[in-house]
């Protein structure tokens, strides 16, 4: 790993550091969110790996270990959820280091990891790194607001419309 990156877990201050990372770059994020993310870690519901690269937040990931969607909760497959470096900070490494460190952890329970990708152009970049480090679509197709949606029906497209992957560990 590189020196000058750090993978830590998530402390119960680091909430308002992050969200104020966040929102210099345009994003809201909450920082009681980052709240909900501890306590949940700290129940082993849900892992969150923070990244520092030189000293400073970077970017983060979480592991549910119980996943929402059907399939994945069905097949005890962990899912990576909420993954993201600050715009700042990529091209350096980061999330490779943030994935590889989810995968590792996620390996120890499963031999497969799940994770959930948005259909927006705002994903493309994040689409292009799943299947780069081998994940595939589960053949479902698209998910949206809970529910598998039927050929005709009309989508609104946000952050909930979302194709699931998965990956051989």
């Amino acid at each position: 790993m590189n020196e000058r990156l750090f993978i830590r877990e998530l402390t119960a201050v680091d909430g308002p550091l992050i969200a104020a990372a966040f929102a210099r770059q345009g994003w809201h994020k909450t920082a009681a969110q980052y709240a909900m993310y501890w306590r949940e870690s700290q129940t082993e519901q849900r892992d969150v790996l923070v990244a520092e690269y030189e000293g400073a937040f970077a970017g983060y990931v979480t592991i549910v270990w119980q996943s929402d969607y059907p399939p994945f909760r069905q097949g005890n497959i962990p899912e990576i959820v909420d993954f993201n470096v600050l715009g700042v900070w990529q091209r350096r490494g980061i999330g490779t280091a943030l994935l590889d460190e989810a995968e590792r952890r996620i390996a120890r329970r499963s031999p497969i990891a799940g994770i959930g990708v948005g259909l927006l152009p705002d994903y493309g970049k994040a689409q292009i790194l799943y299947v780069r480090r081998g994940y595939v679509p589960d053949g479902r197709g698209i998910w949206d607001h809970g529910r598998w949606p039927s050929y005709g029906d009309t989508l609104t497209l946000d952050d909930d419309v979302v194709l699931y992957f998965m990956k051989q560990l």
